[in-house]
């Protein structure tokens, strides 16, 4: 297959982009070229902007492609973008949307594909623009087959959202200093990542074929752990048990919302998933991913790759003073 990836050099594509190469397809490319490339295999690479709409277009004209994984639409107006652009040039449309796109809370366990989406702008708009996204595609009347797949939250090599505050390599030197690492909560909210080598099988395992057009899919780990249970193995890599503490999510978008935005209307809720509609119709999705195996994978990379240890120094004095008041509030109460 000839296959186009609007996007390109992030966590979820440079796996797509793999998995298309191990299969012997030939892949292109469209992103700024602005970000560190890790494939195993370089693709065809075409430099853009898509937000520059006429050059968008433009750089297209005159190819076609089997099918095309847009990575990068946020919401309902950049997929038409895509879908104006490419046409009846571009196969077969496959979108990556979110489980953040559910209206919280869900009252169902694990989550089915036909749960409401959300209808209301909340403080946490990512889900609901991916959820609108998902309402365009599915009244755009077009010619050519489209599918949508949901992700849980991503985690793969060059990922930069690991954990409550989003501070990645942040949460092994906290551990190795003996500092407290904040969890909502009690950290027992029950939870399934996804894992970007296993998620790059949903990807390519739909493309071209006829029983998943007009679907959407679920594309979650079967790994179902707890949000104490990340921290715990990055604690386990380094041989240090991590300090951990608990403060609602309520509390702790009251002491900031950045970077604490991210609970609201997902995380904070139990976030398991039925992968049983993908697993039926892609039979080659099979997670090979534990929360073990993706966690040693990325403190690896931590440890040899220079780029990975940067530390964002705001949420980590952000951290260290909640932390404190945590510990003063503790203080206050073992004396009543």
């Amino acid at each position: 297959m000839n296959i186009l990836i609007l996007g390109g050099t992030g966590v979820i594509s440079t796996s797509i982009v793999d998995r298309l190469h191990e299969l012997s397809h030939h892949v292109t490319v469209f992103n700024r070229g602005l970000r560190k490339a890790r494939y195993k295999t370089a693709p065809e690479i075409i430099v853009g902007d898509k937000s520059d709409k006429a050059r968008f277009k433009e750089v297209f004209k005159g190819r076609s492609f089997d099918g095309v994984i847009d990575v990068l639409s946020y919401n309902g107006e950049e997929a038409s973008q895509t879908l104006d652009a490419l046409g009846n040039r571009g196969g077969h449309f496959v979108f990556t949307s979110s489980v953040a796109a559910y209206d919280r809370p869900v009252r169902k366990n694990p989550v089915t594909e036909d749960c409401p989406l959300q209808q209301r702008e909340s403080v946490f708009p990512y889900g609901y623009h991916k959820g609108k996204m998902e309402v365009f595609l599915a009244t755009k009347k077009t010619d050519f087959p489209i599918t949508i797949i949901r992700p849980s939250l991503t985690y793969g090599i060059g990922c930069r959202n690991v954990g409550v505050m989003r501070n990645n390599f942040g949460i092994v030197r906290r551990i190795r200093q003996g500092k407290p690492i904040v969890v909502f909560g009690d950290g027992t909210n029950p939870w399934a990542w996804t894992f970007a080598p296993d998620l790059a099988k949903a990807f390519v395992g739909v493309l071209c074929r006829p029983i998943c057009y007009g679907q959407v899919y679920h594309a979650t780990s079967d790994d179902r752990r707890y949000w104490d249970d990340l921290y715990l193995e990055f604690g386990r890599c380094a041989g240090i048990e991590p300090k951990l503490i608990h403060i609602s999510t309520e509390m702790l978008l009251k002491i900031s919302s950045d970077p604490f935005l991210n609970l609201s209307q997902e995380k904070m809720y139990p976030g398991i998933f039925d992968n049983s509609k993908v697993r039926s119709d892609v039979p080659e999705f099979f997670c090979t991913y534990s929360l073990e195996k993706i966690v040693k994978s990325l403190y690896e990379w931590y440890e040899s790759d220079p780029d990975a240890r940067v530390i964002d120094e705001e949420r980590d004095k952000l951290e260290d003073s909640v932390a404190e008041k945590y510990n003063q509030c503790i203080e206050i109460l073992s004396k009543k």
